[in-house]
């Protein structure tokens, strides 16, 4: 099932935020996310907020089916269009994500594109991804995607190895993975691979078969995250019946750094622990945004915002999503108002992830106090923390990065 939503404030209905968070729109980067949550079926080891067609209803509400959803993002981006009035500025990026977006008609989601491109107006060079899983695209629809706006499509490799598909419940075949890369680069458009390691019975030379098949399609990016049980999921179930083996820590390092190994070697260079990029020009934005503390709009079900220090999100389930709609509400079911004391934790939690590093300047005096230890250990750069001030993990430091925090924190 998907995870819960966290505690917070009452959202007002009308979706009205501060005059003091909207006071500072345009002195950040502005990015808009679009939460499409229907998947054909769902994985073993998600949690995301996805459902399949067969859990929304009749979908006779807008939103509430792939032929409708479009017309429901729209309605909600009319809502953001008037919460955040005249300040709002150009938009820099756009992420549709899920769920599988590309489950729906390649026309709605250049919709809805071209609805935020009219409300608000794209930067000049605006980023703007789908994700995609490898059996949900057609050299059509990536060709009509890229005609719309598109600049960027991520796809759901997981892994190259089928028996390893199998666990986590991936239906794509392995090949087409290569004809979706193909299709896209014809279409003109960026690719980025995802990636899971540490799945049960993944060995390393699975592993090594999954990085070796990445390397030979030559993306601009590639993600790779350690797989994580989440509670409530069905891998969680089958883990704690002893079905199959938990991840171990030792193996997903190992796997880490063997990516980490064979990227470099290949061109690639990491910019957040789990994200590289074959030239700084391919990473991507959009989450360096959301690292960055930039704004944001998340439109779609259990989709979360921020603007200006106020972060929100949106009900879960696209019926409940789709009657806010309906009913001229927000669909935001709580927002909180970021403390000072957060924003330094997020500063650091996120920031400390990523290549350039945290200005030790910024960290507070029990922060700073930590930093000779951390060298001391080679979790941190020396001479970057000697010579240039800042935070930079190492390699090790990168496989202790919640360490590392969790001493800069003092806790």
């Amino acid at each position: 099932m998907p995870s819960a939503l966290p505690d917070g404030d009452p959202a007002p209905a009308s979706g009205r935020l501060p005059d003091e968070a909207l006071a500072t729109l345009g002195t950040r980067p502005f990015g808009v996310y679009v939460h499409v949550p229907f998947c054909s079926v769902r994985c073993g080891y998600c949690d995301f907020n996805t459902y399949t067609l067969s859990e929304v209803g009749d979908g006779t509400l807008p939103g509430t089916s792939t032929a409708t959803f479009a017309q429901a993002a729209l309605i909600e981006l009319d809502l953001a269009a008037a919460v955040l009035g005249d300040r709002a500025p150009r938009v820099d990026t756009v992420f549709v994500g899920g769920g599988t977006p590309t489950m729906l008609p390649p026309a709605d989601l250049v919709a809805v594109l071209h609805g935020i491109r009219d409300q608000w107006g794209l930067a000049p060079g605006a980023e703007v991804t789908t994700e995609a899983n490898p059996d949900s695209v057609t050299r059509t629809a990536l060709a009509q995607l890229a005609t719309g706006g598109f600049t960027r499509v991520s796809i759901g490799m997981q892994s190259a190895v089928p028996h390893v598909l199998r666990v986590l419940e991936r239906t794509h075949d392995p090949d087409n993975v290569a004809r979706a890369v193909g299709w896209a680069r014809e279409a003109g458009l960026e690719v980025s691979l995802d990636l899971i390691y540490g799945t049960p019975g993944e060995s390393l030379d699975d592993w090594r078969r999954s990085l070796d098949a990445v390397v030979a399609l030559e993306p601009d990016h590639v993600s790779g995250y350690a797989l994580v049980v989440e509670d409530g999921t069905k891998l969680a179930a089958q883990v704690r019946r002893g079905l199959v083996p938990a991840p171990e820590d030792d193996d997903e390092a190992t796997k880490y750094e063997l990516a980490d190994e064979l990227l470099t070697a290949a061109g690639y260079g990491w910019y957040e622990v789990s994200n590289w990029a074959r030239d700084p020009r391919f990473r991507c934005r959009h989450n360096e945004g959301y690292w960055a503390g930039g704004d944001w709009w998340g439109m779609g079900p259990g989709a979360h915002s921020h603007v200006g220090g106020v972060r929100w999100w949106n009900v879960k389930h696209p019926t409940a999503y789709a009657a806010r709609l309906a009913a001229h509400t927000s669909p935001a079911a709580a927002r909180e108002l970021l403390t000072d004391d957060q924003r330094y934790d997020e500063w650091l939690l996120l920031g400390v992830r990523l290549v350039d590093g945290l200005e030790i300047g910024g960290l507070r005096p029990e922060g700073r106090k930590a930093v000779a230890g951390l060298i001391a250990d080679e979790l941190v750069h020396g001479p970057a923390a000697l010579q240039e001030r800042r935070i930079r993990l190492t390699r090790t430091g990168r496989l202790l990065a919640d360490t590392v925090v969790r001493r800069l924190l003092a806790l």
